[in-house]
């Protein structure tokens, strides 16, 4: 029936599938195949190129595609990457529209050269490209600026994160090719500060040729305040009065800020950006280690129409200032990692407090919260609303299984969730079993019967209470160190067959059993972390690979007993496989790696060992 279906209506059902899904989809008839190239083409999927002569038919295949969004990855000075860019500005530059170059070395010719075949961009990532602005010659001669600023006059986005060697001048001459920026990104650029009224009033003719300036960027962001929207200067050591002077802009009104890391900033300074800049949606403010509980409260106050906040590691903030979080009831993505006087007292206190519905929180991260403990976190769940969807609590050692249960029994809706170093973590809770006696002989019984039960005839589980079982829609899973787990309960409840993502690194008892019936259970992985499982083997991997075909990234980095026979294996049943590390696995030879690498060449293989003394790590 679905053959007889019009492809605009297949191509509309196909989107609504993950990427995975939509490739897997296209192999199901030419039909299908046609439908799935026209959800494939959407601006939000981004095809990564590895620059080399092999991705030549690649190139001109995409193009035929009309793809929109492309990454270019290992991109050098070589011949090869000049071919590449070739083809890329020929058959793809017509109607690209996101260009990403980040961490390539290309030269300034090629650059031109490739930017004048692309006239439809809206997002160009230079970020960590330094090789085009070492000489400062990049974009001097004018007439070549001049076709430049022709080409980039719909550019909206521009990344220019990471660049050590970027200046006033360089910088002044590519943003001028772009009159449409409305995102810009020096994060990370080493930004220099003159402190004094002449701020902001110094011409382009004063622009630096040997560094860039906090004046230069102060007199751009004048310029182009009614256009500019999101700005990131994370990690340029912005100083208070310099986030002052940008809040005054006159005529400029961001949605988008990120500072993290800038250290030097104070609460009185954020106060003022807040009341200057009150239509700001998103505001990264983590490790900015000077802010206390004074900055959440003018946050609360002034930013009412804030939907993603980041205070990560701010070890300043207690939960005194996180109950002014209740004032903010856009709110849906919020990150308090790192904040180790946080129990979550005060964001339960926040969240519960009115007559008014919570804030639609959809992403939560308590990460490395040290001070959480089950009750807090069982007051803070109860009233979190139904709208989350990922939820990070990774490193908080004093949680059990009173927040697991807790956690399976309100939020079913997750679709993401990590509980890495949760050691506390035992198998009832993850079955939903009522807490066993404290008797010292009672959890093993416990296990003897769960291994009785997976040895036997397959049954489904019969909690007493919430199970794992009960996140139907987990996409994501982070069980990382949760030690006295087994392979009983993980083959009872990890049966998740929309699961992407698994870590399961550092569980000693893990086995070729408990492998086996994961791979059963959850057959869409395309990411999995099984490093430091010192128990799996050969065997495991022979009768586990062939239900993990769509395997992109895979970790077992020190399971010791595995052989090049596990390579063999995955080899012939991952055939979608991007990244292998076998890193510390004695086992596997670089004979071994190469030989496989042979067959998988798009495969990075990772291997590491100790060589006279040192840790010798190849990526290969």
């Amino acid at each position: 029936m679905a053959e007889s279906l019009p492809q605009e209506m297949l191509t509309y059902i196909l989107s609504f599938l993950t990427l995975s899904d939509q490739k897997e989809a296209s192999l199901v008839s030419q039909a299908w195949y046609c439908a799935a190239q026209n959800a494939l083409r959407e601006t939000n999927v981004q095809y990564n190129i590895p620059v080399s002569s092999a991705s030549l038919p690649a190139i001109k295949s995409l193009g035929l595609r009309g793809v929109t969004c492309v990454s270019l990855t290992n991109l050098d000075d070589s011949p090869a990457s000049h071919e590449v860019l070739e083809c890329v500005a020929y058959h793809l530059g017509p109607h690209l529209q996101s260009l990403c170059l980040s961490g390539g070395s290309p030269s300034e010719a090629a650059f031109v050269a490739l930017i004048l075949g692309c006239p439809a961009l809206r997002i160009l990532d230079l970020s960590g490209c330094n090789s085009l602005f070492t000489s400062g010659m990049l974009l001097a001669q004018p007439e070549t600026a001049q076709r430049v600023q022709q080409v980039l006059s719909g550019l909206c986005e521009l990344n220019l994160a990471g660049l050590w060697d970027l200046t006033d001048l360089s910088f002044n001459r590519l943003s001028s090719c772009a009159p449409s920026l409305e995102r810009l990104s020096l994060a990370y650029c080493h930004l220099t500060f003159e402190l004094g009224p002449a701020w902001g009033s110094l011409g382009p003719q004063d622009s630096s040729p040997s560094q860039l300036s906090f004046h230069n960027l102060l007199r751009f962001v004048k310029e182009r305040a009614g256009r500019l929207h999101a700005l990131d200067l994370s990690g340029t050591g912005l100083l208070p009065e310099a986030l002052q002077a940008l809040g005054q802009v006159a005529g400029l009104q961001l949605q988008e800020l990120s500072l993290h890391g800038c250290q030097d900033l104070s609460t009185e300074a954020v106060a003022a950006l807040c009341r200057l800049q009150s239509g700001l949606i998103s505001l990264d403010l983590g490790g900015c280690s000077g802010l206390a509980d004074g900055a959440l409260v003018a946050i609360s106050r002034g930013l009412g129409h804030l939907q993603r906040l980041s205070l990560r590691k701010l070890q300043r903030l207690t939960d005194a200032g996180c109950t002014a979080l209740g004032g903010l009831q856009e709110l849906q993505s919020l990150d308090l990692a790192e904040c180790c006087l946080v129990s979550g007292w005060g964001l339960a206190q926040a969240l519960g407090s009115g007559h008014r519905a919570p804030a639609p929180l959809a992403s939560l991260s308590l990460a490395y919260c040290a001070s959480l403990k089950d009750a807090s976190v069982l007051s803070l769940i109860s009233v979190l609303s139904p709208s989350l969807r990922v939820l990070d609590l990774s490193s908080c050692v004093a949680l059990t299984n009173r927040t697991l249960q807790a956690i399976c029994a309100y939020l079913t809706h997750l679709s993401v969730l990590r509980l890495a170093w949760c050691k506390e973590l035992r198998e009832w809770g993850l079955l939903g079993l009522g807490e066993p006696s404290e008797e010292p002989t009672q959890e093993p019984q416990l296990h003897q019967e769960l291994e009785h039960q997976a040895s036997g005839p397959k049954e489904p589980p019969q909690p007493q209470g919430p199970s794992l079982l009960m996140l139907r829609a987990l996409q994501e899973l982070d069980l990382t160190a949760c030690s006295k787990l087994t392979d009983a309960s993980l083959a009872k409840v990890l049966r998740f067959p929309q699961l992407r993502q698994l870590s399961l690194s550092l569980l000693p008892a893990l086995t070729d059993k408990g492998l086996v019936a994961v791979a059963k259970g959850c057959p869409s992985l395309e990411d999995l972390v099984l490093s430091h499982c010192s128990l799996l083997s050969d065997e495991g991997w022979a009768q586990a690979a062939s239900s993990w075909p769509r395997l992109r990234h895979l970790n077992l980095s020190s399971c010791s007993q595995l052989t090049e026979q596990t390579l063999d294996t995955i080899g012939q049943a991952c055939k979608q496989l991007r990244m292998l590390d076998v890193s510390m696995c004695p086992g596997i030879s670089m004979a071994a790696i190469r030989h496989f690498q042979a067959q998988l060449p798009q495969v990075a293989c990772i291997q590491s060992r100790f060589v006279g003394g040192a840790d010798l790590t190849l990526t290969l």
